[in-house]
């Protein structure tokens, strides 16, 4: 039996680990901010990315670390930094200290070009950080990472719903199952893997276009009016979301810098073995299974 340390556990991507490794007969020491119902498996250990102490007894007595916390939106460069830079920083001397040697890290394909954003940029930061750490490490990149329970792309399976989709410039884009990803993030906290930086998704590449058309059969539209926005009209949106949603505004000004990127699909040369993982969720169910849990709380 494997102890992992799992920071972001109680996220969308955390969440779905958390159960893959309970039902693979591992135990989990997870970070959280507020009290969590008594789980089998399960040390809850509160506390927070910017607290030594509690970084220390997360990793107490684990095999592993796997890092999924982050910040993926934020209203300006230091919570950026202090959520993907210094938050990671700190995991890595937690471990260290601890002697925790493997060392699982949760990226972002945005890493790719940081120069796009200001998330992609503190991703990329991250990574540098744990590539110089001396850890045996990991480190993923997922695409697009979708499924129930999921509440970023929410708003296009809505729009969907209505006939319309407001999309990027045109460019391709490719998804992961969080199931799948999982699956991975688990295999490599308890295999032996040379340090290697991997880029994750579902291995199929979609137009925004295509992809607009496969969420409507999702919600059972047989068509989709798919409207290519250019940059500034993105930009007066994320204006617009931010005036009406506040820090809950899902497009914002730094995202829209790398939503018009014309490429975020997996380079098939970073991509995993298929020794190591192969994902198993097809698009079109991974897309329903999504819509039917939209649907089933209310979101839809």
């Amino acid at each position: 039996m494997t102890t992992l340390a799992i920071t972001g556990a109680t996220g969308f991507v955390g969440r779905a680990l958390v159960d893959q490794v309970i039902a693979a007969g591992h135990r989990v020491r997870a970070l959280t901010r507020r009290s969590q119902a008594p789980r089998d498996g399960v040390d809850w250990i509160e506390g927070a990315l910017d607290r030594p102490g509690s970084l220390a007894a997360l990793v107490d007595g684990a095999d592993a670390v796997v890092h999924v916390a982050g910040v993926v939106s934020a209203p300006d460069r230091a919570a950026f930094v202090a959520g993907n830079v210094d938050g990671t920083r700190a995991m890595l001397a937690a471990a260290a200290g601890a002697g925790v040697r493997r060392f699982v890290h949760v990226s972002s394909l945005s890493a790719r070009e940081p120069q796009l954003s200001t998330y992609g940029w503190s991703k990329a930061q991250g990574e540098t950080l744990v590539e110089r750490s001396g850890l045996d490490w990991s480190i993923v990149r997922p695409s697009g990472v979708y499924g129930p329970g999921d509440m970023e792309m929410r708003d296009l399976f809505r729009a969907a719903r209505w006939g319309i989709a407001l999309l990027p410039p045109r460019g391709l884009v490719s998804l992961v199952a969080v199931d799948d990803l999982a699956t991975l993030l688990l295999t490599l906290a308890t295999r032996a893997v040379p340090p290697t930086l991997y880029e994750v998704d579902d291995g199929h590449a979609l137009s925004h276009a295509a992809l607009a058309q496969a969420i409507g059969r999702a919600v059972g539209r047989d068509r989709v009016l798919a409207l290519h926005l250019p940059r500034q009209a993105l930009m007066l949106g994320a204006t617009l979301d931010r005036a009406l949603r506040g820090d809950e505004a899902k497009l914002t000004a730094d995202r829209v810098g790398y939503l018009v990127h014309p490429d975020w699909t997996a380079r098939p040369s970073h991509r995993p073995p298929p020794a190591l993982w192969t994902p198993s969720v097809p698009l079109a169910e991974g897309l329903a299974a999504t819509a039917r849990w939209y649907r089933a709380n209310g979101l839809l």
